[in-house]
């Protein structure tokens, strides 16, 4: 029984720290947005032809976007909290990190259009929105509130207040 409530503990922990990153990063924000609106068009409409392995080449980009953001956030938290003034170790350990951050989404954008560079998916949903106004009219509303999300959903300010 110890060993289940240190697993579900563990579990905790890892939400804890998923909710801390919306909650406080932005760019981690910005990922999830492109991330759901993908596996929203994915989802909803089958103009996109995928393979078993496309789909798994998605998820895993994603993943590691994501993960990448994390570790980052982590080394960076680690530093500020090691030490108070910024020396040439410190910020050189930070901006590998960030840039490892910018490796694996340029690869994940470079993946994402070798796999849905599909001109006739994009051209039936060209077809869907101008025939469904309202589908339009909802489409651009999810991307306003995907930028109040992106923009105005950060703790981080309002803990600085």
């Amino acid at each position: 029984m110890k060993d289940l409530k240190s697993l579900l503990r563990s579990f905790m922990y890892a939400f804890k720290g998923l909710g801390w990153m919306i909650s406080h990063e932005r760019n981690f924000r910005i990922h999830l947005t492109f991330l759901g609106f993908m596996t929203y068009f994915l989802v909803r409409f089958d103009y996109f032809v995928l393979s078993r392995t496309e789909v798994a080449l998605l998820i895993i980009t994603s993943a590691l976007v994501l993960a990448s953001e994390m570790i980052n956030t982590a080394i960076e938290k680690t530093n500020d909290a090691a030490t108070k003034e910024l020396n040439n170790a410190v910020k050189v350990a930070k901006d590998v990190a960030a840039g490892a951050v910018l490796v694996f989404a340029i690869s994940s954008v470079f993946v994402g259009i070798a796999i849905l560079w599909q001109p006739t998916a994009f051209k039936s949903l060209y077809i869907h929105f101008s025939e469904n106004l309202l589908s339009l009219v909802l489409f651009v509303l999810a991307i306003i509130v995907s930028m109040i999300f992106i923009f105005k959903f950060d703790f981080t300010k309002k803990e600085k207040q």
